[in-house]
């Protein structure tokens, strides 16, 4: 061993010891008391050195008649002097010891002598009571006189105790802001971590941020989307997310008395038909008084669901889709071919060469009811809450209360068979055989012609932008200004008739890869400069007309008590009888991307953020990504061809010539 410097105070302890020591007579007759005085000498330096010290920087504790009178100021200058962790009134604090361990230090303690518990505590205690500054100086100089066998205990010791907890260290927005760039897997795992891992990872802050960026949308990091939940229920709940990120307590946040209508709107919006969040029982008569912040709290959490379980519930239907699991339904009832279905929740009306509507229960597979009225086949229906419209062989369009089975108005306005309608708000738009297109205004009791060179197979409104799409049989799809008649664009690719037409959502975002479209033989009743790039900007239907001219031409941006409307969806899509689906740019008019898979022509068509459902001669239906312009899925069942199609975020039904409708449902 190295000798050691002695220093003043081990030199005195030397001192005290060397006098009964000199006499070993003494030291057989008096080992007692010699044991008293060397205790007391070792009380009598604690309390020389040891004493002064603490109460000079642990005031609080050792020097309580001093620390009432210090100010907060003084105080301040005290707390400078700690480090960031062992701050007093830091959030972070005191990293807190091992139970097991300080158990294991504490019986380790016990074992040795009384002498040397004081000593050790009072090297402790002189540790504890050190501002940063010193406690470096006696870390470096106890580590100077450390062996290798004590410096490799150190190493491995340390290795553990300076992780820290930095979730429970930070403020929660801080906690969330970084929670919220993991990916699903990361989340689950770090909710594992700890209980308060577990809160901040389940939040609905995180997993809200989590839906807004695969739900009914693909994902630009991950590439990976989810089927669609209700947009309007997004952003009814995006307000009190947000307030809750910023006022966080898991389980009692804060509400803003401002937020409170907020708050209480998104309590009381019914439950839409996709996504829905409230929890699937009969609920109460809401009562009209005045909650305060906790109340709505747990009034908010008894009805809806957490975000989390959103997530996962969607996440099982999208996996679904992607490896085709499905139960499918059949409904059978029809006594000829099925020409047109719409589906809602859980309701399915389906339209027949037999000119009947039939009504059903898709959770039941029950036929409610069944409408007739019709003299030739139903080519076409809509319905909503409230009313059914159908168009007929027979030349007239009939709307029923289809709840109660009546048929309350009937208008004949067409010469020839009426193939296709869509209303929408107070506008119903019907195509015809007899090569037009009529508009019916029901708020003014107007109507006006939009001509065609041809038969016409399908209609779309879109009221934002006060146009309308048309396909027809000479090949081509029309988009037109419902202010000013005119055909704005001509989308002709098609070899053969075009039977469906199709707005794509405003918010879907397809990539750049797009720019290396097809763009052979297009031809657009208006030529237009742009690149496709610019015409890709993801910002380009929120764009203030005012702000730059339309690509639609001056009529469209002037339009009279229109200045301000939103310009037409950005893509759309055709079928048609040449067995492909086209893709168009509506601001260019020309042909993004071909999609070829079908054998024979393609009667049904649905599309909606995430994939594009086809049905066709062939007897099959084909699943496609707008993106990717390969087939994704194909389903086979029908014995006869597929007359038409209906998409939603969990299930695709289909109509054909086999008298049968079938379902195909992913949420099993």
């Amino acid at each position: 061993m190295t000798d050691q410097p002695e220093t003043s105070t081990s030199r005195r302890i030397l001192i005290s010891n060397a006098g009964p020591s000199a006499n070993p007579q003494s030291d057989t007759q008096s080992d007692t008391p010699r044991k008293d005085a060397d205790t007391q000498t070792l009380e009598e330096l604690a309390r020389e050195n040891v004493a002064p010290f603490l109460a000079k920087h642990q005031p609080r504790q050792y020097a309580p008649l001093r620390s009432q009178v210090s100010n907060p100021a003084e105080q301040r200058i005290a707390n400078a002097s700690y480090c960031y962790r062992h701050q007093p009134d830091s959030k972070c604090g005191r990293r807190q010891a091992d139970e097991q361990s300080m158990s294991q230090l504490q019986s380790e303690l016990n074992g040795l002598s009384q002498e040397d518990q004081k000593g050790i505590s009072h090297v402790w205690s002189l540790f504890s009571a050190a501002p940063a500054k010193q406690r470096t100086l006696m870390l470096q100089g106890i580590l100077a006189q450390c062996c290798f066998p004590q410096l490799s205990y150190i190493s491995a010791s340390v290795r553990e105790l300076i992780r820290i907890d930095f979730l429970a260290a930070l403020p929660p927005e801080l906690s969330f802001k970084i929670l919220r760039y993991l990916d699903t897997a990361s989340l689950c795992r770090a909710a594992q971590v700890s209980p308060r891992w577990k809160a901040l990872a389940d939040d609905d802050v995180v997993w809200h941020r989590m839906c807004e960026q695969h739900i009914r949308r693909k994902c630009n990091k991950c590439g990976w989307g989810l089927p669609l939940l209700d947009r309007k229920r997004l952003r009814e709940a995006k307000r009190e997310i947000e307030l809750r990120a910023s006022n966080w307590g898991n389980n009692d946040p804060s509400v803003a008395p401002a937020d409170t209508a907020a708050t209480e709107s998104c309590l009381t919006v019914p439950a839409a038909s996709n996504g829905k969040r409230k929890i699937e029982a009969e609920e109460e008569e809401e009562e009209d008084v005045a909650l305060n912040s906790d109340e709505v709290e747990g009034y908010f959490k008894r009805r809806y669901r957490p975000w989390k379980d959103v997530y996962r519930d969607r996440f099982v239907v999208g996996m679904n889709w992607k490896h085709k699991r499905c139960s499918v339904k059949v409904f059978k009832g029809h006594r000829d071919s099925v020409m047109c279905l719409q589906f809602d929740d859980n309701i399915l009306m389906s339209g027949s060469y037999d000119a009947t509507v039939k009504i059903w229960d898709t959770d039941t597979g029950e036929e409610l009811r069944t409408l007739k009225g019709h003299t030739a086949g139903v080519r076409c229906l809509q319905f909503d809450d409230t009313k059914l419209i159908t168009g007929s062989l027979d030349r007239s369009i009939r709307i029923w209360n289809w709840r109660t089975g009546e048929c309350i108005s009937k208008y004949n306005g067409h010469a020839e068979a009426v193939i296709a309608l869509h209303f929408d708000s107070t506008l119903l738009a019907s195509a015809s055989v007899d090569h037009t297109v009529k508009i019916w205004n029901f708020k003014d009791k107007s109507t006006f012609v939009l001509p065609h060179p041809a038969g016409v197979n399908a209609v779309k409104i879109d009221s934002a932008s006060q146009t309308v799409l048309t396909a027809c049989d000479d090949g081509a799809a029309r988009l037109w200004d419902l202010t000013t008649k005119t055909c704005l664009r001509v989308f002709h690719n098609h070899i053969g008739s075009v039977q469906q037409v199709v707005a794509l959502p405003r918010e879907i975002e397809l990539e750049n890869h797009l720019a290396d479209c097809e763009n052979d033989h297009v031809s657009t009743s208006s030529q237009h400069g742009d690149s496709l790039l610019s015409a890709l900007s993801p910002t380009l239907e929120h764009k203030s007309l005012s702000h730059q001219p339309s690509p639609f031409g001056s009529s469209f941006d002037q339009a009279e008590g229109h200045e301000n409307r939103v310009e037409p969806p950005r893509y759309i899509i055709t079928s048609g009888l040449d067995a492909t689906i086209r893709l168009w740019e509506t601001s260019t008019g020309r042909c993004l991307r071909t999609f070829f898979g079908h054998l024979e022509g393609i009667w049904g068509l649905s599309a909606d953020t995430l994939r594009i459902a086809s049905g066709g001669m062939d007897r099959m239906v084909k699943i496609w990504d707008p993106r990717i312009p390969t087939c994704q899925d194909t389903y086979e069942g029908h014995s006869a061809a597929v007359n038409c199609i209906g998409l939603s975020d969990s299930r695709f039904i289909t109509g054909g010539d086999d008298y049968q409708v079938r379902m195909y449902d992913f949420r099993a």
